[in-house]
């Protein structure tokens, strides 16, 4: 078996190409035309929540696929959009959620909030490089979490977004070396700790960026020989609940998932 650095270079020296493979194989372009095909006649969250196609394809697009259920959860992600600094996306720890709201901003945009390209082609590209990293991960789990970390990591503005999210805090204890129990510890004292041994801004230069994901993979194989066994469906949850209040919390809690 191919080792976890070999096959990320494989894929990552020509991620166009690798897109390209992906977006081609049947199921995923039936999904995709249909996408482009129906989405622009879509004017209201009603709509857009009632065709169980599009909604899913537009969730597994933005990272959030295994929320397709909580129906009432994303109503109100929608509804609130993002404009207020207390709409609900802006309260949750994971940005995916402010993400999608800004992608079909039906709370700002009415029923024009579809025709934008970000609605369309734009989830259509995210659609098309999430269905690659999940292929990859069928077959090693550090070629996904290199994959879905070199595309995050740019956006990321402190320690405090790395401690948020599963998948990234995995990726930077491996290439650092932090223990895993160091996990338990105290939020701020993580945080500290990783601004003491790492720049973020670095992630933004594609150069340190690419050093620190050679680093990654080829310290994962070592833990982890020809693939591992680590489970990407938990490391790359939607949502890690880091930084949700109580009271937030006990709001989610209080809708029924899964209906209006």
């Amino acid at each position: 078996m191919t080792s976890t650095y070999t096959s990320y270079n494989l894929i990552a020296r020509d991620l166009p190409r690798s897109i390209e493979r992906i977006a081609s194989q049947p199921q995923i372009a039936r999904e995709s035309e249909y996408y482009l095909k129906r989405i622009s006649e879509i004017k209201s969250v009603d709509e857009f929540m009632a065709d169980t196609r599009i909604f899913n394809y537009a969730m597994k697009a933005h990272g959030l696929e295994d929320m397709n259920y909580a129906k009432a959860f994303m109503r109100k992600v929608l509804t609130e959009g993002v404009d207020n600094d207390d709409a609900f996306a802006n309260q949750l720890a994971d940005s995916k959620y402010k993400e999608f709201a800004e992608t079909y901003n039906f709370a700002r945009n009415g029923e024009t909030a579809t025709i934008f390209d970000k609605a369309q082609q734009g989830t259509v590209d995210k659609y098309h490089r999430l269905s690659l990293e999940e292929e990859a991960g069928e077959d090693n789990t550090g070629v996904r979490l290199a994959l879905y970390f070199e595309r995050t990591a740019p956006t990321i503005d402190s320690a405090y977004g790395i401690l948020a999210d599963t998948a990234l805090y995995e990726v930077v204890r491996t290439a650092l070396g932090i223990p895993a129990e160091v996990a338990a510890s105290d939020i701020d004292k993580q945080a500290d700790m990783l601004n003491s041994r790492l720049d973020i801004e670095d992630f933004k230069d594609p150069e340190k960026l690419n050093l620190f994901m050679q680093r990654f993979t080829a310290l994962w194989e070592l833990d982890n020989p020809s693939g591992g066994s680590a489970s990407s469906s938990l490391l790359l949850g939607s949502s890690t609940g880091f930084g949700i209040s109580p009271e937030l919390m006990l709001s989610i809690n209080n809708l029924k998932l899964g209906g209006r």
